[in-house]
């Protein structure tokens, strides 16, 4: 095997052959993989296909039924995460796990065992500031973490595991939530640990991503390999699609203007709102959404994209300013008021559009519970709402989900798709769909946005919010750029400039004054 550096090596990591089983479930059926020293290596696969299981069993967090793992070709046996952590194995997950309170440095040395007994701040300081600039991944060794943005965050997580010896680096979605010049930063230091001779298993969905950054790409599909060891030359995105699904996975693509003058759906003028801690997240937002158009909100997370989704949609009130839907003035309104204008809602957090501990059947029609054929009288009917939930389900690619089950069995893609649908029934005037396809794989993503689509030709308002700045530029017919609270700019379709808005998301500015274009 040859790395990125062109020098022959021994894998770094090798695993042969490994099963796990939960309950009757096979997770894994036999998966080999193998990812060398000085090289990044993409481990992609839809949801459900085991990358994560695969990289739990890599991490100790559960053992494996059968197979052997190697690491510089020595067969290991982890029993708890920390038997990996000793053998050189970091995993940078989603969430962070870093300590609030505490200072970057604080955070990389708190709970290790090589950290001395006493040592002064300043040493602290000093020496995460030599590691961070070794891996180009700069941050203020003094800043405490609730100060950090989630670029900084990772950084400070990926540090942490570099600084107790990681030699063999995991990384999962690592882009999910930064911008394009994060994302940049982000490439450049993975680069720099590529060649400190480390390796790095890259977990993505966005295959554009993976084929810029890896060295290498294994494929997964039902617990199985489906292509092992891709080199990056030999691959495309429409071929690596093709492997994930099992068939060719069509990009959805926005057609043009609905014709004649669209009327207005949703307005919001001088919107004022605070944050959960009582500080100011938006500054006099005005905004409006009208009928057969995609709106979408480009924005580093944290910048008051949740804050504004919830105020529409009555969840959260505005200090000042109006929001009035189809018409109606709904400041102020209770979150039933925006159900009954027609308003649907794909949340953030699905775990706040779902009651997890209630019945599929049951989260599936709630939405529906006072339509007159849910009922008889002032009472649900069983036959009602379980027909309502059958049919939901179907068109919800759900068929095979018993609408008795819990909730909280739900897989990730299969919650997602639940709200999605029930969302778009509820929305006869306005969509607000929050992060709509994150932690997707590649054909659950275009199920979803195709079904904003439809919305959309429906003469439905949709107000797309997402970190993936493809996503918002595939789908909408004007962008607007959220930073600190304020839109810093606005652009039709034809005047989208991918730098333009990427800057604008990171804080940038033209002669010191925010960019902004068209209404």
């Amino acid at each position: 095997m040859v790395n990125s550096l062109g020098n022959a090596t021994s894998a770094s990591l090798g695993l042969s052959q490994i099963v796990k089983y939960f309950g009757q479930f096979r997770a894994l059926g036999g998966v080999d993989f193998e990812a060398a020293g000085g090289e990044v290596h993409a481990l992609l696969g839809e949801n459900g296909a085991g990358k994560t299981t695969l990289m739990n069993v890599v991490g100790g967090i559960i053992p494996a039924d059968s197979g052997e793992m190697t690491i510089k070709g020595e067969p290991v046996t982890f029993r708890s995460p920390r038997d990996a952590f000793e053998r050189g194995i970091g995993i940078v997950h989603q969430h962070f796990r870093l300590i609030e309170k505490f200072t970057v440095a604080e955070n990389l040395h708190v709970g290790w065992q090589a950290t001395p007994k006493f040592v002064s701040d300043g040493r602290l300081a000093e020496a995460t500031s030599e590691l961070a600039a070794k891996f180009a991944l700069e941050v203020d060794p003094n800043a405490r973490i609730w100060q950090l943005s989630a670029g900084e965050r990772q950084r400070v997580a990926i540090l942490r595991a570099l600084a107790r010896g990681a030699e063999i680096l995991i990384l999962d979605e690592p882009t999910a939530t930064l911008s394009p010049s994060e994302t940049a930063d982000l490439f450049a230091a993975i680069d720099r640990i590529r060649w400190a001779g480390h390796t790095v298993i890259f977990i993505s969905h966005k295959l554009n991503e993976v084929l810029e950054i890896a060295d290498r790409i294994t494929v997964l599909r039902g617990g199985l390999n489906v292509a092992s060891g891709l080199l990056k030359p030999s691959c495309d995105r429409e071929m690596l699609a093709r492997l994930m699904v099992g068939g060719g996975v069509e990009q959805v693509r926005l057609s043009g203007p609905a014709a004649g003058e669209r009327s207005v759906a949703v307005t919001l003028a001088g919107v004022c709102a605070d944050d959960d801690f009582g500080r100011q997240a938006l500054h006099d937002v005005d905004l409006e959404l009208c009928k057969g158009e995609i709106v979408g909100v480009a924005g580093v997370s944290g910048n008051g994209q949740r804050e504004l989704a919830e105020v529409i949609v009555g969840l959260r009130a505005a200090t000042t300013g109006q929001v009035r839907v189809d018409g109606r003035d709904l400041t102020g309104a209770a979150p039933i008021e925006a159900v009954r204008a027609g308003l649907g809602y794909i949340p953030e957090d699905l775990g706040n559009g779902l009651a997890l501990a209630a019945t599929v059947e049951t989260n599936a029609a709630i939405k529906a519970s006072h339509d007159r054929p849910l009922r008889r009288g002032p009472w649900l009917t069983r036959g009602g709402v379980r027909a309502f939930a059958t049919e939901l389900l179907d068109k919800a690619g759900l068929a095979d989900v018993a609408s008795s089950r819990a909730t909280s069995t739900l897989s990730g893609g299969q919650a997602q798709r639940l709200v999605a649908h029930r969302e778009m029934l509820a929305a006869r005037v306005g969509l607000v769909a929050v992060h709509p396809s994150r932690g997707l794989d590649v054909a659950a993503a275009a199920g979803v946005h195709e079904l904003l689509l439809k919305a959309r030709a429906e003469g439905i308002a949709v107000l797309v919010i997402s970190e993936d700045l493809d996503e918002v530029l595939q789908l909408s017919d004007r962008v607007v750029v959220l930073y600190e609270g304020r839109v810093t700019g606005r652009f039709t379709r034809a005047e989208v400039n991918r730098d333009t808005i990427g800057a604008l998301m990171g804080g940038a500015s033209t002669n010191g004054n925010p960019v902004e274009t068209s209404r």
